[in-house]
């Protein structure tokens, strides 16, 4: 497939999810999580876009676990550079993720998740943004559903990632970027030139996740090619059935 092809053919997907769904209604304020890493990068510049085609009021922010020493700052300062390049503002949120993990007994994968969104919905209902919008795209969400598979789950746990979901009071968290893959995220960042940031954790085998990411699911694709997709389409399916979708 020729360059400008596949360029279409992402964006035909981003738009049609979004017409579907409804998740960027024109006129609304959106703050959008962004790490740096390839997902949120694509993200931030997607909202970009469709901050100028409607009417949106985008912020970006950054929460700095200061897990990685000066790795962390590089982050923080990346994702101020693209802001500043989008024409966007970026807040710079910072949360001790080791304490917070030793004062709940968690690992730092899922302390770190509790205080990227707390920091989220500290932030949307400081600036009255109704959405925060996330990076999360089609493999976190084979990734999900196999890792709920593995530990035993309900219903609601084979539906995976939903589109949308409450975050607090006032503010829905939405996924913009769930219908591309993570190849199709990378073609997007290098179909419109931009950089992103390297997370080092993200190889560490000790993280299920990483793990089911990088072992287990390239394994069941020689095995069974497009089971991510239909693990995703699965999840879709579970939602509908029980009113998540």
């Amino acid at each position: 497939m020729r360059r400008k092809e596949f360029a279409a053919k992402i964006w035909a997907k981003l738009v049609a999810f979004d017409k579907r769904l409804t998740l960027l209604p024109p006129g609304a304020r959106v703050l959008a999580g962004v790490s740096g890493g390839p997902d949120s990068v694509c993200l931030a510049h997607w909202l970009s876009v469709q901050a100028r085609r409607k009417g949106l009021a985008v912020a970006l922010l950054h929460v700095h676990h200061g897990l990685r020493g000066r790795e962390s700052d590089a982050d923080a300062a990346f994702v101020r550079a693209l802001g500043k390049s989008l024409g966007l503002p970026v807040f710079v949120a910072r949360a001790g993720v080791r304490t917070l993990a030793r004062r709940r007994g968690l690992g730092l994968e899922e302390a770190g998740r509790k205080a990227r969104y707390a920091a989220l919905a500290a932030r949307a209902r400081r600036g009255r943004y109704a959405l925060v919008a996330v990076g999360h795209q089609l493999d976190d969400q084979a990734e999900t559903v196999l890792l709920h598979l593995l530990r035993g789950t309900s219903l609601e746990g084979l539906g995976g990632i939903p589109p949308r979901r409450a975050l607090t009071a006032g503010v829905t968290l939405v996924r913009p970027l769930l219908p591309l893959t993570r190849a199709e995220v990378r073609a997007y960042l290098e179909i419109h030139g931009l950089d992103w940031r390297e997370d080092r954790t993200n190889a560490d085998p000790v993280f299920a996740r990483n793990w089911v990411r990088r072992e287990v699911l390239p394994l069941l694709e020689r095995r069974a090619p497009g089971v991510k997709a239909r693990l995703a389409g699965m999840a879709e399916k579970v939602r509908a059935a029980t009113g998540r979708a």
